[in-house]
């Protein structure tokens, strides 16, 4: 689904199928950046019925970032309605219950071309599919993550908190030398102190101890997940107690469990971290991982009642 920005305001551009998109050279998106996306998914039930996952949540934080970078955004109502047409249109490649997901990727991009640095003339919102296989097929995998010291995700003032298209160019490196060393993932530092926790490439993270969880607090360099809420919101239904504070890697290492949370992955747990050559373990999946994960993934695929009401069905 195409939607373009005219005369101040979104017009749509109706569904269209799968295929390249012509940019003008001189648009604002490929000289200066000035793009965001999103990520959510559909699961599809037994009944036939297609589940969205708090897709107004998605909206809101699209409408919060394009603020940062100067962009029009479609209001909430729009982004979501976008993803429903979407979705029916797109239902017969939803995976059966258990075997995946829908993967939709909302894009807003500055199309308009521009010379100087400058907010693009035009912009363009659009919404593309794509089914994705199961990641939990024989149970939750364990993540092997390391500690990067010398790259860094985002820096105080920047845009780390927005789904910037910019912010995931700037991990490559790491990211392809670690998978090169056998590691899954790459764990981010602070820019200022180097010694507290921010984020995955991907993925948020968060530390058990005592039946305590931790997560780095949000601060401007930290993507504001929308399974993060969902985890910190259930968990706290639950009965933990859940602190949203500066995090340090000697914490994390002493840790009874870690884990990432994400729109794709949904809640993995972290099986070792190694942090300036020392591998820790954290042995398999602690009780508090697959208690949270059975939690959100049952809400997200509607096998139990969604008590949350964060679920819209889409028949």
């Amino acid at each position: 689904m195409l939607i373009v920005m005219g005369d101040g305001e979104f017009l749509s551009g109706g569904l269209q199928r799968f295929g390249n998109i012509e940019l003008n050279p001189a648009s604002c998106v490929l000289n200066y950046g000035q793009g965001i996306i999103e990520g959510l998914k559909a699961h599809k039930k037994h009944d036939n019925s297609i589940l969205l996952f708090r897709p107004e949540e998605n909206g809101l934080r699209m409408k919060i970032g394009a603020d940062r970078m100067c962009m029009p955004a479609p209001t909430i109502e729009q982004f979501v309605e976008a993803v429903k047409v979407t979705v029916l249109a797109n239902r017969r490649w939803v995976p059966p219950p258990h075997k995946g997901f829908l993967h939709i990727r909302p894009l807003l991009m500055g199309t308009g071309p521009v010379l100087s640095l400058t907010p693009a003339p035009e912009f363009t919102f659009l919404i593309f599919v794509t089914p994705v296989g199961n990641y939990f097929e024989g149970g939750l995998k364990q993540l092997n993550l390391v500690v990067k010291e010398e790259i860094h995700r985002a820096v105080p003032g920047g845009v780390g908190s927005v789904k910037a298209i910019g912010n995931y160019a700037v991990v490559l490196k790491a990211l392809i030398e670690a998978k090169a060393d056998g590691f899954a993932e790459v764990l981010y530092l602070d820019s200022v102190y180097n010694k507290y926790l921010e984020e995955v490439s991907t993925a948020n993270i968060f530390v058990v101890k005592d039946r305590i969880i931790s997560t780095p607090v949000l601060g401007g360099t930290i993507l504001p997940g929308v399974t993060r809420k969902s985890i910190i919101e259930i968990a706290c239904s639950q009965g933990f107690q859940v602190e949203e504070r500066l995090v340090s890697v000697d914490e994390m290492l002493d840790a009874d469990e870690v884990f990432c949370t994400g729109n794709a992955i949904c809640l993995l747990p972290v099986g070792s971290i190694t942090y300036m050559g020392r591998r820790v373990l954290y042995g398999e999946t602690g009780v508090v991982s697959q208690q949270l994960f059975s939690a959100l993934s049952n809400i997200q695929m509607g096998l139990t009642e969604d008590q949350m009401g964060w679920t819209v069905i889409l028949e």
